[in-house]
């Protein structure tokens, strides 16, 4: 009875009432093969670069005493790069593994060929690539063997062999050909931030000659011809020597006023002697439109942070002047996490773009150029607010051309 029940259920699944047995699965999958075939590959590529990069640095090291020892390194360098960019390029295409380029390598017509030698001989990313290269061939040696062996003895446990054995790769390909963000990326960051600067320096070194020589240098000159003819006169025409003295005179007080608002445009003596407080709310006289200040900080930064947000300010109050169409304002600045914020707010008409090529490109420049940020939030219809953030760095630790603390540069005065 069992047996004959046996058979007819049996008969009931070959007929069709049974479920299916899955579909055949192939034995490896596309990934595995394309690992094993990285690991294969590896083998002959990395005896070829170990043999180029050891034949390279013995033949730069010998002909390092020569002249053409140092452009043999350099164009090694080079060549490590190309190669890296390949090898990056195959662990992107067999492994999957996706590595940004690293920054390349700068590049400066005015550093002439020995700058542009020299900073070839100290690329980080050269000398990384030139390492993998080494260190590579006794690890795609051993994967690579060791995969074959596991497709001859294991081939059911290949899968799992072959990522183990390409992991050492992804391991080393992250470590020594992607790109370092702490250095590499921040060296390109600092390195913009200082053409920016000192293209800024150099506009206001021509600002202030053209003020010295349009300005204050002709009232001089103005000032010494005048003091020239009252003396010749002095004597056969007093009345007239004494109108000339008095036109000397005025000359001197408004030669004087252009200096002092020079001066002003280059480090004004209120910020130095009493802080932001009180020189932001001097500048804020200035704007055409009332502007509220509040200043919250319970000490002084740095010296030149302190000189670039003020400016900062000025500049944005101009904007607010000339462009924004707005009734009122404000400036706020508080200390953040240290950090000094900065924040510009007016109800103008909106609209400030900073990737319009207009000065707040500029000044996002030259504070990018001390690891500084803007932030400009200004839609159609305004309000408009612009963000500085600067860093705060003690002001006891003088920075470079800063004068140690404590101490102030003289303001220019003048007695009538």
């Amino acid at each position: 009875m069992t047996s004959s029940t046996s058979t007819a259920r049996g008969g009931e699944g070959a007929a069709g009432g049974a479920e299916k047995p899955p579909p055949p699965r192939p034995a490896l999958e596309a990934r595995t093969w394309r690992e094993c075939g990285y690991l294969l590959t590896s083998f002959p590529l990395a005896l070829v670069t170990f043999v180029g990069v050891v034949v390279w640095i013995y033949v730069g090291g010998l002909l390092s005493v020569t002249v053409i020892g140092l452009p043999v390194l350099a164009a090694g360098l080079a060549g490590c790069r190309r190669v890296a960019a390949w090898e990056r390029a195959r662990a992107r295409a067999l492994l999957g593994l996706r590595v940004d380029e690293p920054s390349p390598l700068p590049r400066s017509e005015e550093a002439g060929v020995l700058g542009r030698l020299w900073s070839g001989l100290r690329d980080p990313v050269g000398w990384r690539a030139a390492l993998f290269f080494v260190i590579r061939l006794p690890v795609a040696t051993l994967t690579c063997w060791l995969t074959v062996a596991a497709g001859i003895v294991a081939w059911p446990a290949l899968p799992w062999l072959a990522r183990w054995f390409s992991n050492v790769d992804r391991l080393l390909v992250r470590g020594l050909l992607s790109p370092s963000d702490s250095l590499e990326r921040r060296i390109t960051e600092l390195e913009s931030g200082r053409a920016a600067l000192s293209d800024t320096a150099n506009a206001d070194l021509r600002r202030i000659e053209r003020d010295l020589h349009d300005g204050a240098q002709a009232r001089l000159v103005a000032l010494a011809m005048g003091l020239g003819m009252a003396k010749e006169t002095i004597l056969r025409d007093p009345e007239a020597a004494s109108r000339l003295v008095n036109e000397a005179h005025g000359e001197v007080k408004l030669a004087l006023q252009e200096l002092r608002d020079l001066a002003r445009g280059i480090h004004p003596a209120i910020l130095t002697d009493r802080g932001l407080g009180p020189a932001l709310s001097a500048v804020a006289t200035r704007c055409t439109v009332p502007v509220a200040v509040n200043v919250e900080l319970d000490e002084r930064p740095a010296e030149a942070i302190e000189g670039i947000a003020y400016f900062t300010a000025s500049e944005l109050l101009q904007n607010v002047s000339k462009h924004s169409g707005a009734r009122e304002a404000s400036i706020d600045v508080w200390r953040g996490e240290g950090r000094l914020m900065l924040q510009v707010t007016d109800d103008g008409n909106g609209g400030a773009d900073p990737t319009a090529g207009s000065g707040l490109a500029g000044l996002a420049d030259r504070l990018g150029a001390v690891d500084g940020l803007l932030a400009v939030h200004s839609p159609a219809g305004g309000p408009t607010t612009v963000t500085a953030e600067l860093p705060w760095r003690d002001r006891t630790v003088p920075g470079p051309g800063e004068p140690p603390a404590g101490t102030t540069p003289t303001p220019i005065t003048d007695s009538e």
